[in-house]
Order: structure tokens, then sequence, then C-alpha cells
């Protein structure tokens, strides 16, 4: 599957065979962590939050939907102009703007400023994600581009793992601006790597934006280049599969403590240990996946095992819902999340390397689809009257649907490389 050929002169002067050097990424790595941290850390500090500023909990808990709504919207758009102007700039403008959001996060005292500032976050991860995606995908020697982008897909899942509970006993001890605070300074702390290891690319040649290479034509240099991901035929069904595996997936994922929590008379403690498991799962199909699909790509398969991740998420929703006992239960949840972690990585892998005109603006759909998928699957598993009913049909169902949609994606995939150069 691999799209070599078609790749910016900026990746030429690398061997194709060349071992992957990890701490060449070490600045957007470390950014990768502190925003999965960012991600998963107001859930668990909502009631301390609440109480500090004076709010109920349902009203402190549109702080995450500010976040989200405002990288969805906006981070298309933003990954349309690192395609066009280089990761440098929008990368680092995006680490200054999460500096700036958890420092007025942790000075905030009402809740207006708070949402402000969860809103600022969003547009900060907006610019910085898929800057960061793309970078790895072409400075990364094609024959470990999935490993490297594996990794870091795991050490995003690192941060749910590892940085939410230190955030957690760092708000325990020092109230829960302290976790902001520490957001504020370890993001600042990897902008001078950022500096010297994310060097100044040259902005794309007038014809070959993002529009280029993917049905632009004369739109191509205007704001509806932002759809060219759409244009192409193997991304557009990449982002519905994307859309459908997550409906699935976090979709039902929304609903899995409450079903687990109902089954077997779950403590909240209990159920915060299952989060860790979910995380840990998601590690492991960072890794599983990045280095499975750069075996496959290597030997020319087109990476078959989309379907696969589909399938064995399908099995693990049915094991984590209705699965007997808790073991069983449990097994389920981790394979569920490793095999959502490794789909996850093949797709970054497969927007990275097929249409390398838009790489920023791809990763950045693929997250947008990711977070309607959710809304669509969590609106669906809602309207059962029964959420563990909900939770299996809905995520059963829709995660084979994304399976079937996975092979049909390899033969558009097949299609849209025999026509290309």
């Amino acid at each position: 599957m691999s799209d070599v050929s078609d790749s910016p002169p900026i990746v030429a002067d690398v061997p194709e065979q060349e071992v992957f050097r990890r701490w060449r990424y070490a600045g957007v790595f470390a950014l990768l962590f502190l925003f999965g941290t960012e991600t998963f850390l107001v859930s668990p500090l909502l009631p301390t939050i609440a109480d500090s500023i004076h709010v109920s909990e349902a009203a402190a808990a549109s702080t995450v939907t500010a976040y989200v709504l405002v990288y969805a919207i906006c981070a298309p758009f933003l990954g349309l102009l690192s395609d066009r102007f280089g990761r440098r700039r929008t990368l680092l403008a995006g680490t200054v703007l999460f500096v700036l959001s958890n420092a007025a996060a942790a000075l905030s005292t009402d809740l207006t400023l708070l949402v402000l500032s969860r809103a600022l976050a969003g547009l900060a991860a907006a610019a910085a994600g898929p800057a960061i995606w793309a970078h790895i995908a072409e400075t990364a020697p094609d024959a470990v581009r999935g490993r490297a982008l594996g990794l870091g897909m795991a050490l995003f899942s690192t941060g749910q793992v590892i940085g939410v509970p230190l955030g957690g006993l760092l708000a325990g001890a020092a109230g829960w601006r302290a976790a902001f605070w520490a957001l504020t300074v370890g993001t600042a702390a990897a902008v001078p790597v950022l500096l010297r290891q994310v060097a100044p690319r040259p902005a794309a040649p007038a014809g070959a934006g993002a529009g280029a290479g993917a049905g632009g034509g004369a739109g191509g240099g205007s704001a509806l280049a932002v759809l060219a991901a759409w244009r192409d035929p193997a991304l557009r069904r990449a982002l519905l599969v994307n859309t459908a595996f997550n409906a699935a997936n976090l979709g039902a994922y929304t609903f899995l403590g409450a079903v687990l929590g109902e089954r077997f008379d779950l403590s909240v403690q209990a159920l915060g240990l299952i989060g860790v498991l979910v995380g840990a799962g998601s590690v492991a199909g960072s890794l599983l996946g990045g280095r499975l699909g750069d075996q496959a790509r290597a030997a020319g398969r087109r990476l078959p095992l989309l379907p696969v991740w589909s399938v064995l998420l399908a099995a693990g929703i049915a094991l984590a819902v209705a699965g007997p006992g808790i073991v069983l239960a449990l097994l389920g949840v981790l394979l569920w999340f490793t095999a959502s972690g490794a789909f996850v990585t093949d797709q970054q892998t497969l927007a990275g390397t097929v249409a390398p005109a838009h790489r920023a603006t791809s990763s950045a759909w693929l997250t947008s689809t990711m977070y309607a998928g959710t809304g669509v699957g969590a609106w669906a598993v809602g309207a059962f009257g029964d959420v563990a009913h909900g939770t299996l049909i809905v995520g059963v169902v829709l995660a084979l649907v994304a399976a079937a949609g996975s092979v049909q994606r390899r033969g558009a995939l097949r299609g849209t490389e025999g026509a290309r150069p």
C-alpha cells in the first residue's frame, strides 16, 4: 500500500530501511502524553472542580463538551493550514495555546472562565494534534511508519493510564488547580525540544495543496480544500468506516461503567480501575497494530488487519457485556480496547501514507468522525430501554458493519493505487 513515490521531497533523503530513532520524536511524543492526560483528566476531577467554583457537576461537565466540540469543528481547518504552511508553525502555535489554556484553567474562578479555557485547550489540540501525526508520518521511514505512529498512540493512551492517576494524586494533595499547573509546566518544557526536532518546512507550492490529487480542481485553493479527504475514494471510505467503528467502540464505552456496575455490583473505585485496564489495552493495541501493520505493508498485503480489528472489537464488546463471570467480562474489555488501539493506529498509518498532500487534514477528519461516531453510538444505545441490551446490540452490529466496510475499502484502495503513477 506504500505510496512513497508521491511523498514530498523532504523525506527523499531518509533511507527506507533506517532503524526507527525514537528519541528524534521525543518532543512530539511528550506532547501526545500530555494531550492524552488532558483529554481524560477532567472527568475524575469534576466533583472537586464543581465544589470549588460552586456549580453542579452537570454544569462543570460543560467544560468537557467545550473541549470536544471545539476540537471536532476546528481540527480539519487547522489541519489544512498545517498541510499548506508546514508542520512547525501550527504545531508550535498549538503548543503555546495549550500552555496558555492550562494556565487559564488553573486561574479560573468561575464556570465561564473555565469553559473558555477548555475551549482554548480544544483549539490548541486541534492545531497541534493533526500536525504531530502528519510530522511523524512524513519523517519516519516507510518501513517503520506504523510502529512510529503506534508508539505515538500508545503514549497518548499512557496519559490515561499514568498521567490521569498522577494528576488525581496531585489534585488530592494540592487542589485541582495544581494538576493544570503541572500540564502548563510540562507543555512549556517541551517547547525547546520541539524547536530542535521539528524543522521548518516549505509551504506547499501553488496547485499542490490539500485539494490537489483529490479532485480539488479550481476550488482546491479555497477553504473548500478542507474537504479534499472526502474526495479521495480510499480516504472517504476510511472516514465512513471510522465513524461506524467508533459508534460501536466509544459509543458503547459510554455505558460500560453502568453495565458492569449493574452486572457485578462494582463500586466506583472498582470501575475506576477498569479505566486503567482500558488504557492498558489501548497501549498494547497501538504497539501491536503498528508493528503488524508494517509487516503487512512490507509483504504487500495493504493493511488487511483492519477488518480483523473490527471483528475482535465485536467479540470484546460481546464478552464485556454478556460474557459469563467477571473474569471473562474483564478479558472482553481488554480485547475490546486492544482492538481499538490497533485499529486507530492502522487508520492513522493509512491517512499518513495514501494521500501525502493532505496528511494533517485527513488525520483531523479521523478525529472529527471519531467524535461524531461516539455521539451517534451513544444516542443509539440510549434509545434502548435496557442499556445493557442496547450496548450489546449497537456495539456488536456496528463493529461488524465497520468490518464489512474495511473489506470494501481495501478494494477501493487497490483501485486508487492502480490509478496513481
